[in-house]
């Protein structure tokens, strides 16, 4: 299967955009209430509030690990910022929700990628795409459909910014 690749760097961000026929309040609880994230990235567990973290289990990764996330910025039900911590790296990951005309509109923002974003975009596309799946009811896609496929898209889109 062809997918297409939608994802944009603003600068040094990636962002990466789904929109949904559902109210910003639902969507909001998608990316925020453990048992909903479960079904398309992974649950957590913690307190979540600003200066907190909390441990995010992967629940599609190899193995299942759990890494480290700590709310920067909680603005419900508009604007998440994480920032993660695990064995590969580290990183800035805000998510932005929206009204748009009767929909709502998802942006992942993942904050300074260029260097990455051949291997960070198809990952957030595909994750992306496992929310519309888990909202929708529908069969998750292959990661295989995503990777190495989009690959070569988002490292044009990298060397345009260099």
């Amino acid at each position: 299967m062809t997918i297409t690749p939608s994802g944009r760097l603003d600068g040094t961000d990636l962002v990466v955009t789904r929109t949904f026929s559902a109210g910003v309040e639902d969507v909001w609880a998608s990316v925020t209430e453990p048992e909903r994230t479960a079904r398309w990235y992974g649950t957590w567990e913690g307190e979540a509030a600003p200066g907190s973290t909390v441990k995010v289990q992967m629940a599609f990764e190899d193995g299942k690990p759990w890494t480290d996330m700590l709310i920067e910025v909680c603005e419900p039900p508009r604007r998440l910022v994480l920032f993660s911590t695990d064995e590969v790296g580290q990183w800035r990951i805000e998510l932005r929700v929206r009204p748009v005309g009767d929909s709502t509109e998802l942006s992942l923002v993942h904050h300074d990628a260029v260097d990455g974003a051949g291997d960070f975009g198809p990952g957030w596309e595909w994750y992306l795409d496992n929310l519309v799946a888990a909202r929708e009811g529908t069969p998750q896609p292959s990661f295989d459909d995503y990777y190495p496929a989009m690959k070569g898209y988002y490292q044009g889109l990298a060397e345009k910014q260099a």
